[in-house]
């Protein structure tokens, strides 16, 4: 049977900064907005590629093959770049093999891969993703368990994207033809990455492994799933970053105190000698050494939205180098140790308070967390020389909750910058209609970029299996 999993983008409502140190934690809230991957099986005399597509985005098709390396070295992936390359195929036959696809079934299933198609452009996060769930997936079935040929085709809800949709992908789809190339594409930032990472990881394992090795409805697939994809999401960044990301993608909702990055560190380069070893320690947490044992703590069940109300986004389409502001935010930490400290600790206790006043439904507490929290950002950014919050999103936060009664309070999520709001509202029809209303007429007064409310909204769950008949024709 085709096989379908989901898992939400995030939202770092309170944490920005902090949540890079194990000393404290992060507010992360998972979102509606999800990225879905669907797995089936194709028809094949013999099985030589597997197919990737993205339909939503031109030239967004990438092909690979793939061939077990010696000394337990996992599995190697190749993406191959067009169907000439007969030389490559033939030395990757020679070798012990588990492929997906052909190109004949893939000209079959997906029209839009022709012999004269442009080859897309190296996609890490895919060929990443797929490296590490095959190279596990080598690890628990037997030898004799052939994968089959399979087509997995990458589907994103529309709050992903600022780009304007063209159509649908099919007739019968919801998910919108962005009609822009994936380099071309605009992010919203709701960690798009992260949530492909993870549902790509989850779709091949579930698709491939039996239920009693791998079964996403419980703790122990949820961990399987996170710890892998922390991993490949860690390797295609080609860096260790916090992982709220990740966790939200698995759990949702959660309060996160992140992993030490020393962990990843044992897993070592892919095609190394014990490479599938290290994987599955790493997967399944069987470390000998303490030293190489998860030591996150997430916390899944600890907050939740009060009924009424809703944590929404507004899409700012400018964009912030957060990379750059996290670097001198870190220097500014560095060169000033004990104060620093002490402003990461009062804002710590600001945003355990915002998560507690949250779950209770407390509006007074929401509204205090929030301008406690803000004021320590600003902050923090004048003493680091960062936007974390810039003077336009304070402008912007304020008129929002001095304007529409319905906004209980807001703040500039995760690392800052000029790219998002998150706001906390009334979950009704006119405080949704009144905030649309009031960033129109902001967004035209102020010339600086439009301003827009997405459709996505918190929630509490994380990556989950799907029913693939739901996608509509030319997905089941």
């Amino acid at each position: 049977m085709p096989t379908a999993v989901s898992a939400p983008g995030k939202v770092l409502l309170a944490g920005g900064y902090l949540v890079l140190d194990r000393t404290y934690t992060g507010l992360v809230f998972g979102l509606s907005a999800r990225i879905h991957v669907l797995v089936h099986d194709i028809s094949s005399s013999s099985s030589v590629e597997i197919s990737v597509q993205s339909p939503q985005f031109h030239q967004a098709a990438w092909i690979y093959g793939y061939h077990l390396i010696s000394d337990q070295g996992g599995v190697d992936v190749t993406q191959l770049q067009g169907y000439e390359h007969f030389s490559l195929l033939s030395r990757l036959v020679a070798s012990p093999l588990f492929f997906f696809g052909t190109s004949s079934s893939i000209n079959k299933h997906s029209p839009s891969t022709s012999h004269s198609a442009v080859p897309a452009a190296r996609n890490p996060f895919v060929e990443t993703a797929l490296l590490y769930a095959l190279t596990y997936i080598s690890t628990v079935l037997s030898a004799s368990q052939k994968i089959k040929p399979t087509k997995i085709t990458i589907l994103a809800d529309d709050s992903y994207y600022s780009n304007p949709a063209t159509s649908t992908v099919t007739p019968s789809s919801h998910f919108s033809n962005f009609d822009v190339s994936l380099r071309d594409a605009h992010k919203t930032g709701l960690g798009s990455s992260a949530a492909l990472v993870t549902s790509f990881t989850g779709a091949v394992l579930a698709h491939y492994l039996p239920t009693s090795s791998f079964d996403l409805t419980t703790t122990e697939g949820q961990t399987i799933l996170h710890n892998i994809s922390q991993a490949a999401h860690c390797s295609a960044q080609g860096k260790v970053g916090s992982g709220f990301d990740v966790a939200a993608a698995v759990y949702g909702t959660c309060i996160y105190r992140r992993f030490s990055p020393s962990i990843l560190s044992y897993i070592g380069e892919a095609g190394s000698k014990d490479f599938s070893k290290r994987v599955k320690t790493i997967v399944e947490n069987t470390a000998s050494s303490g030293s190489e044992k998860w030591d996150t703590e997430i916390s899944a069940n600890s907050v939740t939205l009060p009924k009424g109300l809703a944590m929404v986004m507004c899409d700012v389409d400018c964009g912030s180098q957060t990379v750059g502001m996290v670097k001198k935010v870190l220097e500014w930490r560095k060169s000033d140790a004990e104060g620093s400290k002490k402003l990461w600790d009062e804002l710590q206790s600001s945003n355990t308070a915002l998560a507690t006043a949250i779950s209770a439904g407390s509006i007074p507490g929401i509204k205090s967390a929030f301008s406690s929290i803000r004021e320590k950002i600003r902050e923090m950014g004048k003493l680091s020389d960062v936007p974390i919050e810039p003077q336009e999103q304070t402008e912007l936060i304020d008129a929002l909750t001095e304007a529409v009664p319905g906004v209980v309070g807001g703040v500039v999520p995760g690392a800052g910058g000029y790219d998002a709001v998150s706001l906390l509202v009334k979950d009704d029809e006119e405080t949704m209609t009144k905030t649309k209303a009031f960033l129109k007429k902001w967004s035209a007064y102020h010339n600086k970029g439009t301003v827009r409310l997405l459709e996505a909204k918190g929630e509490l769950e994380g990556a989950r299996l799907e029913k693939v008949e739901e996608y509509g024709d030319g997905f089941a």
